[in-house]
């Protein structure tokens, strides 16, 4: 079954990320106001503080679906209380103070879900066959070392559109302005430059009210999740359940530091939160806006359960790994904006910029956060200060959701270039979580042996995953493809040379 719905349209459907505005929420006749409301209560909670730029109004409108008269009479009204101001160039700036009282108890409602390729060389077409039977520790340098044609490897952003020149032009400033004592030893928890600019950037495109004080600067997930588990052993806690099927990557770094990573089964509305109480796990690690590897979008009744369940003494530890990249569907607040005392929320830069920049953070309750640091202060004495600095001007800048508006325009072409060819080439295959991220998961409904056909497809070229690597438990066969990396071309042809080693795999 197809899941996507692409259009011809580079926009995403049913909203914006920034503030998760959703004009269907207006009354009829009412859009201007509802605008208003919207953007002068995002002012007086804090989400867009002082300093902060409101997009252009063409870009909102855009993204809304609106009319770009709507948008400017709201920035109006805006001007004429005091909010904002317009500074030329410089875009409109909140200049009104809001207050910031009660930012930590402010809970969101959840909203129903509704470049030329990396050189390969002209080598032989075909690459030596590899045993992908044994998904150990080593299992992706292994895979990452193999060679191919074309890789399809999920979680790659195209690397090839990072933006050299901005990021240059970003360094730049920084280092125009930086003293000479920013060069030294800084604060392990990261630069207060970074923090704030990541709490704006939540506040604006994930739904989060977050004091720059609370936040962690990381490097990437991988590290959070580690700090994690190592804070929890010396508080008791010894099993984190996780999603099934789930991130082989994560359950590795858990099972690393010890942890035990009871399955918690996955189906078409998410979690099963009643399984997971079923299992008496105190701790339990989620993708709910964007499930991994399915695509899935825990529900609204789902994320009611998890967050009764969290309320009765449980810990999410929420991983929203590319929250960001959608295309078909309404954007999905973080559980960390309405559950800030039991959620410990996670996110990086890999998916948006590079996964080489290791530039991730974290936010946990308040009675973590202390243990938290110490553990970073021991890992790394804290991230490299110029590349936070450098990505905190991005953001700021308004540079980072221009790279973003580009990214999804290019991601929906070759979302669309992979889901087309899966139907011309693997008909009977039933395509998962095209409508947002940077990869699909197909299955297959016969016994197909799905890492025998990944290490077959490796042997012609194409480098994937089985999705048996993602599952503790008895799951459908098939495969977790990555697209956002990829052209159009080499995508087709990736998707025809796995049909045809289909042919030949073994069943089970």
């Amino acid at each position: 079954m197809n899941r996507s719905n692409p259009g011809r349209s580079g926009r995403s459907k049913g909203g914006a990320d920034f503030l998760q505005l959703d004009p269907a929420e207006a009354p009829p006749g009412g859009l201007a106001d509802w605008l208003t409301n919207r953007l002068r209560t995002a002012i007086s909670t804090g989400h867009l503080p002082v300093g902060s730029r409101l997009p252009a109004t063409r870009t909102l409108a855009t993204d809304l679906g609106i009319s770009r008269g709507v948008v400017t009479e709201s920035y109006q009204r805006l001007t004429e209380d005091g909010h904002v101001t317009g500074r030329g160039r410089a875009g409109t700036v909140v200049v009104g103070t809001g207050s910031s009282t009660g930012r930590s108890r402010l809970r969101i409602p959840p909203r129903p879900p509704g470049t030329p390729p990396e050189d390969s060389g002209t080598a032989d077409t075909s690459c030596p066959s590899a045993d992908l039977s044994d998904p150990g520790l080593e299992i992706f340098d292994n895979l990452r070392a193999a060679p191919a044609r074309i890789d399809l490897t999920p979680g790659v952003p195209d690397l090839a559109a990072f933006p050299r020149t901005a990021w240059l032009r970003a360094e730049r400033a920084v280092l125009n302005d930086l003293e000479s004592a920013d060069f030294g030893y800084g604060d392990p928890a990261g630069t207060p430059a970074l923090r704030q600019a990541v709490a704006n950037w939540l506040a604006r495109n994930r739904g989060i009210a977050a004091d720059p004080d609370d936040l962690i600067i990381v490097a990437g997930v991988a590290q959070a999740i580690g700090l994690v588990a190592q804070v929890l052993d010396r508080r008791g806690v010894h099993e984190i359940a996780v999603e099934d099927p789930g991130s082989l990557g994560s359950r590795q770094h858990l099972q690393n530091w010890g942890m035990h990573t009871p399955p918690i089964p996955v189906d078409d509305r998410g979690l099963q939160v009643d399984v997971l109480r079923e299992s008496a796990a105190r701790v339990v690690m989620v993708t709910p806006a964007h499930h991994f590897p399915t695509g899935v979008v825990l529900d609204g009744e789902r994320r009611r359960e998890l967050i009764g369940w969290a309320a009765d003494g449980g810990l999410i530890i929420e991983d929203d790994y590319d929250a960001e990249h959608r295309y078909d569907r309404p954007p999905v607040p973080a559980l960390r904006a309405m559950l800030t005392d039991q959620v410990i929320y996670a996110g990086s830069i890999s998916k948006l910029l590079a996964p080489s920049l290791r530039i991730g953070w974290m936010l946990a309750p308040a009675q973590y956060k202390d243990e938290l640091v110490g553990r970073k202060r021991l890992a790394d004495l804290g991230n490299a200060a110029l590349p936070q600095l450098t990505l905190a001007h991005l953001m700021e800048s308004g540079e980072l959701e221009r790279h973003l508006r580009f990214l999804r325009r290019r991601h929906r072409v070759r979302r669309d270039a992979m889901v087309t060819a899966i139907h011309n080439y693997l008909p009977t295959a039933t395509i998962h979580g095209a409508a947002a991220g940077l990869h699909l998961t197909i299955t297959f409904n016969d016994s197909t042996n799905d890492m025998e056909l990944a290490a077959s497809a490796l042997s012609k070229g194409i480098k994937t995953h089985p999705l048996s690597w993602h599952s503790q438990l008895a799951h459908a066969p098939g495969l977790v493809l990555g697209y956002a990396a990829r052209t159009p071309t080499e995508i087709t042809e990736a998707i025809a040379t796995i049909a045809a080693a289909a042919g030949s795999v073994q069943r089970v």
